[in-house]
This record gives C-alpha cells, sequence and structure tokens, in this order.
C-alpha cells in the first residue's frame, strides 16, 4: 500500500524538491527546515513515510555540500540546472521561479548581477541577450537595447536602435536602471516590444514596419491641425477634445501611444474614491489578421492638405495610393481595456469596415464588468439578474445608497464586453473611433461613480436612496425621494456624447429650465452622480422649505443657500479641498416657479422608494425608451406626467 502511493506521489514529490532547491542550499541548519517547507500549500499531504525519509536524505546531502558555498556559487547553481532542462523548448518551471526570486532579493551591486538581472528581464520579454565586456543588448527583430554598464554595477548609457536606425539615448530607460526600478524597466520594455512585435517573415515585417511609420507621420498630421480651445488645461482640452487626443509620437523609446479621455481633477469626488486622474489611452502597432488588408505605404493626406468643414484633412483612398495587400491590420490597443455596449461595437466596426474579433467577448450587464475593473470589487462577485448597491460617503458624513436593480441591467440591450483591440486600417479611422470611446467612457465613468468600496445590503445609516436604472444604451434615470416629502422625483441624465450630458427632472414641481441648465453642468464638470445629487437635492430642500411665490426675496436666497453661493457657482468641500462649479447660465437668486406644465410627483408610502415610473414625453429629444411602470395611476397626458387618478 505504501509502495503504490509512494509511486502515484513521486512526481508530485519531486517538483516538491525541486521547486525549494535553491531555498533549501541556504538553510541555516540540518534540523532547521524553513518555514515554507512546513506551511507550503502545494506540498504534497500524501507523500508516504518512505518519500519524506528520502527527501530529507538528499536535503541533508545537499546541504553538507553548499553549506558553505557563497550566494554566487549557488546562484550560478541554479542557472546550470536551467540550462540542462529535460525538455529543451521550455526550462524547469520551478527553477525559472527560483532564479527570478533570487533576482529579486539580490541586491545588484556588481556588474555581473546587473548583467544577470537584465538577462532575465530579456527572458521575460521573450527578447534575446548578448553581451560584451561591458555591454549587453537586450534584442527583438526590429529593435534592440544597448545598456553600457559601470563596473560598480551602475549603468552609463541607454540607447534604443529602431530597424534601421542609428541607436540614440533614452533617458527614460537610464533613469529607470539608475534607480533600480526593474519592475518598471520591464513594463516599459514590455510596450516597446509589442509595438515592434510584428507579423510575418523578415520581408512582410519590414514592410509593415515601414507602413506603420507612414501611420504614424499622418495620425501626427492630424493632430497637428488648428482647432479651438475649449478647456483651460491645456493637457486635458488636447485629450478629450483633440482630434487625435494627445499623441505620443517620434519617440524610439516609446511606443505610438494616444491618450484620448481623462477625468477631470475639478469636479468633487466622493471620501472614498481616487482621487487621481485616469488616462485611457490606446498603442497603435500592427497585428495579424485572418483576413488579407489594404495597407498604406505612403502618406495618404494630399499636399497641401484640404480641410472639410469639420477641420478634417481630405483623405485619399487605399485604392489611389501606393498601398500593399497584408494578412495584417492596425491596432488600437486599448490600455485600460473598455467595457462597451452592442451599439459601440457595431458602430466602430462601421466605421473600420473591419469585423471586430468576437473571440474571448464574454457579455454581461455593465455595471457587473464596470465592477469587475474598479477597486468597487470587494466582495464575492453576484449574478447577473442580482441587484448592486453600493453605499457612498461624501465629504460631511454625508452617506448615499445607490441600488441597480440587476434585472433590469440584465437585458441584452444593456449587456456589454470588454474590449480590448481595435482593428483599423486607415488613418481616417482613428478620429471617428476615439469619438465612440470617449462617449462609452464617459457612459462608464459616471455609472461608475456610483460604486464604492463598500458593498451595502441593509441601507442602515444611509442619508439619501437612489435608484439608478437604464433607459437607453446613452441614458440613464436616478429615482429619489423628495426632501421633506413622501414625493419621487427622477433625474435622466443623457449622455449625448462626452461633451454634451444634459440632465431632465421630472417629478420635482420645478418649472424653470435654468435647474436643468445647471445640473447639467454640475454633471459635466464632475462627472460624478452623487456629487450632482448632493446637489440637487440640496437645491430642492431649498425650494420646500421656502413658502411657495412667483419670487423669493434675493437676501432670502443668500442666507439660506448653503449649497451653492448666491452667484450662480456650486461650491463644495472635500477633505479640505473647494471645488466651484460655474454655470454656464447663471441660476436665478429667485425660486423657481412652478407653471402648469410641470411635472407633478406622486404621493407614495416610504417602503415604494424606488418604483419605476413612465413618462412618455410628446417630444423626444434625448432619443430614450422609458421603463414601463409599476404604478397604474401614473398616467400621461399630451406627453405630460398627470396627477394620480
Amino acid at each position: 500500500m505504501a509502495s503504490s502511493v509512494a509511486n502515484s506521489t513521486d512526481s508530485a514529490g519531486a517538483r516538491c524538491v525541486r521547486r525549494r532547491l535553491t531555498l533549501l542550499l541556504r538553510a541555516p541548519s540540518d534540523n532547521a527546515r524553513p518555514p515554507a517547507w512546513e506551511n507550503h500549500t502545494d506540498t504534497p499531504v500524501s507523500l508516504s513515510l518512505r518519500e519524506l525519509m528520502k527527501a530529507k536524505s538528499i536535503i541533508s546531502a545537499l546541504h553538507l555540500k553548499y553549506a558553505e558555498k557563497s550566494w554566487k556559487e549557488t546562484f550560478q547553481l541554479v542557472r546550470r540546472c536551467m540550462d540542462k532542462s529535460r525538455d529543451e523548448s521550455k526550462p524547469c518551471e520551478p527553477l525559472v521561479r527560483s532564479l527570478e526570486r533570487l533576482q529579486e532579493v539580490f541586491n545588484v551591486s556588481s556588474m555581473n548581477t546587473m548583467k544577470s538581472r537584465l538577462e532575465v528581464i530579456a527572458k521575460q520579454q521573450r527578447m534575446g541577450f548578448h553581451i560584451t565586456e561591458v555591454t549587453c543588448y537586450l534584442t527583438a527583430d526590429l529593435f534592440y537595447l544597448e545598456v553600457v554598464l559601470l563596473p560598480c554595477g551602475g549603468v552609463e548609457e541607454v540607447k534604443v536602435a529602431p530597424h534601421g536606425a542609428s541607436p540614440v539615448p533614452s533617458e527614460i530607460f537610464l533613469q529607470l536602471l539608475r534607480s533600480k526600478d526593474f519592475a518598471e524597466f520591464s513594463v516599459k520594455l514590455e510596450g516597446l516590444y509589442a509595438q515592434y512585435n510584428i507579423p510575418g517573415d523578415n520581408e512582410v515585417k519590414m514592410k509593415l514596419f515601414a507602413s506603420l511609420q507612414w501611420l504614424a507621420k499622418d495620425l501626427q498630421q492630424i493632430s497637428d491641425l488648428p482647432r479651438t480651445v475649449k478647456d483651460f488645461d491645456t493637457e486635458v482640452d488636447k485629450t478629450n477634445n483633440g482630434r487625435m487626443g494627445s499623441l505620443i509620437t517620434g519617440k524610439e523609446d516609446c511606443p505610438l501611444m494616444i491618450h484620448f479621455f481623462t477625468t477631470h481633477t475639478d469636479g468633487k469626488k466622493t471620501s472614498d474614491q481616487h482621487t487621481e486622474r485616469v488616462i485611457y489611452g490606446a498603442q497603435v502597432t500592427v497585428g495579424d489578421s485572418d483576413v488579407p488588408h489594404k495597407l498604406q505605404m505612403a502618406s495618404v493626406i494630399p499636399q497641401p492638405a484640404q480641410l472639410d468643414p469639420r477641420g478634417y484633412p481630405a483623405f485619399l483612398p487605399l485604392s489611389e495610393g501606393p498601398c500593399e495587400t497584408f494578412p495584417a491590420v492596425f491596432l488600437l490597443k486599448l490600455q485600460p481595456a473598455i467595457p462597451m455596449m452592442p451599439s459601440f461595437i457595431h458602430n466602430v466596426s462601421q466605421i473600420t469596415d473591419v469585423a471586430m474579433p468576437e473571440v474571448g467577448l464574454q457579455w454581461a450587464p455593465l455595471p457587473k464588468l464596470l465592477m469587475r475593473r474598479s477597486s468597487a470589487n470587494t466582495q464575492q462577485e453576484t449574478s447577473a439578474e442580482q441587484d448592486v448597491v453600493f453605499e457612498v460617503s461624501l465629504s460631511g458624513g454625508e452617506t448615499h445608497r445607490y441600488v441597480l436593480p440587476g434585472a433590469v441591467w440584465a437585458l441584452s440591450a444593456q449587456s456589454a464586453a470588454v474590449v480590448e483591440t481595435i482593428p483599423f486600417t486607415h488613418p481616417s479611422h482613428v478620429p471617428a473611433v476615439l469619438e465612440l470611446l470617449r462617449h462609452q467612457c464617459a457612459i462608464n465613468t459616471l455609472l461608475r461613480s456610483c460604486f464604492s468600496s463598500q458593498r451595502d445590503t441593509a441601507g442602515l445609516g444611509c442619508d439619501l436612496h437612489f435608484e439608478v436604472r437604464p433607459e437607453s444604451e446613452s441614458s440613464f434615470s436616478v429615482t429619489f425621494q423628495r426632501p421633506n416629502t413622501d414625493s419621487l422625483a427622477v433625474l435622466l441624465v443623457n449622455v449625448s456624447d462626452s461633451r454634451l450630458i444634459t440632465c431632465t427632472l421630472f417629478g420635482a414641481a420645478v418649472g424653470e429650465p435654468s435647474m436643468e441648465e445647471f445640473l447639467s453642468t454640475v454633471v459635466t464638470r464632475s462627472m460624478s452622480i452623487p456629487v450632482t445629487l448632493r446637489t440637487l437635492y440640496c437645491k430642492l430642500q431649498e425650494l420646500t422649505s421656502a413658502p411657495l411665490s412667483p419670487r423669493l426675496p434675493d437676501t432670502t436666497e443668500a442666507e439660506n443657500d448653503h449649497c451653492a453661493p448666491s452667484d450662480g457657482a456650486v461650491t463644495d468641500n472635500n477633505d479640505g479641498a473647494s471645488t466651484t462649479f460655474s454655470q454656464s447660465a447663471s441660476v436665478p437668486a429667485e425660486s423657481f416657479s412652478v407653471s402648469g406644465s410641470a411635472c407633478y410627483a406622486v404621493s407614495v408610502s416610504k417602503s415604494e422608494l424606488h418604483p419605476e415610473i413612465n413618462t412618455s414625453p410628446a417630444v423626444d429629444p434625448y432619443a430614450y425608451t422609458p421603463p414601463v411602470g409599476v404604478f397604474s395611476q401614473w398616467g400621461t397626458s399630451n406627453g405630460q406626467l398627470s396627477e394620480p387618478i
């Protein structure tokens, strides 16, 4: 019986021994096994007594042999074991991991240790490695990195040499190696390798590399065209409003990148959300394709460039310029990947005339995907139709509870898939694709603002409760209880594009359009639903606490307005920082009068806090589909909400 157990676990025991070879060689004594041996989860629990004694005997013998050896000799032993792997095509994985762990804790204080560290990084990135007396070369098919070392293990110079070009100094890689930030060095090298990792044989690689360079020149020319500045922050304006976003090109040590969307930092964030700016980008490169495509071999922008009414140059079709057909396609590699809804993916394919790859796309409700890719995913993932509930803390101790009904968001029209790459074949495709990506990012950012690291199912201790429901692929509604009443109000948020976000208020007995203009300004600048709802709630509290009249004295507004200054700007404090939202159209100091056409709130019990509503405007400027109401008494008359019968 013991023999059969031993045979069945022989390979597992061997793997266990090999995995700890390096660690145990450095054990302090024969009888003191490291804690990792006793507690490691992958130690075979079914080893027989004979196998355990055999393993201990082997380790004891190895320890006696290498007890007096230096770390340098131990390090060389592991490398020799790797070179003598049974499978020549793939080194022994446990030994590879042992070597990498040794590298991480090893102090790089000599030229040899720096060479070894660079060699490991090169192998991790699937690059070649060659050394001379004082120089290391990390090589790929279309570029190489040249690192000149100092005797102490320091770095004197780093150069990057694309194929066919002379080596140029790289300050980025030099500073990373001098600071011994090998993790970031490896990340930068991985991006550069991906830029030049072009499919095909050597001849095809060279042609595709030339085509990619022509594409970069055309994208740069589009980016340099004059345009109207829309944001005081030049970098944010270039990223969010530029035809090509913020284009990073012309540098041998950086991949061709486009930063196309970033969140504003002048808007208020909730206290448990990250306040640093998030930048969405795309790396431009070449990938293989099952379908042959024509790609440019020269510029497709005739000189001098002639602009159309939108300010874009007139492009030549590929059939009228130098081009070649390759089993390849240009790619936008999204960083980070973006959850996109079906209509956006379809529109991208319509622009590029290239089918989006559906392999690996997993469809799920949009909030679920956003939650997976944010810090809010701290709990076990819920089912598709289960409600998503978050408690969001704001400055001043106020808390909001946001409910996203799973059954509604699980509908096919509201599903989404995480997109990592977008194929295209012509530089004219890029500006239009970037606009679609910005639009989707704006929707995602607003929905993600309702998330937090605090999952909540009871709603205890929350000041305000809100229900967020989809109305169309580019709009959603937020239902909440009006202050000081048992009535419900609904804020419809319509995201026409990343720069045009409008708010429509239903059931709040407010007939002045300036309120909706004000809220639209707040949500556009803050890109935060909690901030917008707190601002709205403060305004509604003022209106319900003040006597109804066509006008209120300006002094009353100034005295009572603690949510917004009387000059029409909203100021909110968060962690000691003050942020002001200025209106494009100033809100008048007087109270908003209630007109006959205003929407009326329906009186309901507190248990009916988040019902569905039925709104059917005669003119639908936002092109959204209202949900089916659960209250039959919510009738409509001439496109307006009517009072209950």
